[in-house]
């Protein structure tokens, strides 16, 4: 498989932060990161983020598009994860940049919202 481009790699990652870049898109990620490693259904989701089937797909579709969230047909029923690859790679992106390189932001200083709550 051919290297992306410098451009390209950025160009992809533009995109899926842009694919995150609406509240129902990033509250879905939240709660497949939440369910993870074992996914959710579709219905489930809805439910939970109290989305309609139709606006649902087309989120999940988007997200989807952008190798955000994987998909997997169990019977009738569609579960959908967080691909946490993606996410790594996309997370080490901005890591590279702003924790290695020119030390904007302090490795140390790199933590979960939850650890800085306890």
């Amino acid at each position: 498989m051919a290297r992306r481009s410098k451009k390209q790699e950025t160009g992809r990652y533009a995109d899926m932060f842009a694919a995150m870049g609406s509240q129902p898109r990033l509250r879905i990620m939240r709660l497949l990161l939440a369910a993870h490693p074992d996914g959710m259904v579709v219905g489930d989701i809805g439910a939970e983020l109290q989305i309609s089937a139709s606006t649902l797909s087309h989120h999940l579709e988007k997200l989807r598009n952008e190798d955000l969230v994987r998909v997997e047909r169990e019977g009738t029923f569609l579960r959908y994860f967080a691909n946490i690859d993606g996410l790594q790679e996309l997370l080490g992106f901005l890591y590279a940049e702003c924790c290695t390189r020119n030390r904007a932001v302090e490795p140390q200083r790199v933590v979960c919202r939850e650890q800085e709550r306890l």
